[in-house]
């Protein structure tokens, strides 16, 4: 069996703070219907909800982490700190440094939650 992810769902206390956050870096989003709002980002949908088993800031953020592909990491990752991320790891190169056309940055939304910003990944 070959999966494919093609949704990604963020449980908030507070979605409308999500929302507003993810609204400066998608745009309007595709729909916002019954407390759900989602944007289509590259080929995953992505949603923000409220959900009754998640309270304040995620405790635990390194758990899961989410990327956004991008050909401009550091004109991306100024984007997101504009619209208020919180900086984990400015733009760096990962392992040895022999690509350095590989970067890979991190921050966390309004809830603590981590993504990272990362250059195109060949297919190697």
């Amino acid at each position: 069996m070959k999966l494919n992810l093609n949704h990604i769902m963020i449980g908030s206390e507070e979605p409308s703070r999500l929302v507003a956050f993810y609204k400066q870096l998608f745009g309007d989003p595709a729909w916002d219907e019954g407390g759900y709002t989602g944007w289509e980002v590259g080929n995953c949908g992505f949603t923000v909800a409220a959900h009754d088993q998640v309270k304040g800031e995620n405790e635990q953020p390194g758990r899961v982490i989410w990327n956004f592909e991008s050909g401009d990491v550091r004109g991306d990752f100024e984007r997101c700190k504009a619209a208020g991320a919180t900086v984990i790891a400015e733009p760096y190169n990962p392992g040895d440094g022999s690509d350095e056309a590989m970067s890979i940055a991190t921050l966390a939304d309004p809830d603590g939650n981590y993504f990272q910003v990362v250059s195109p990944m060949s297919e190697g």
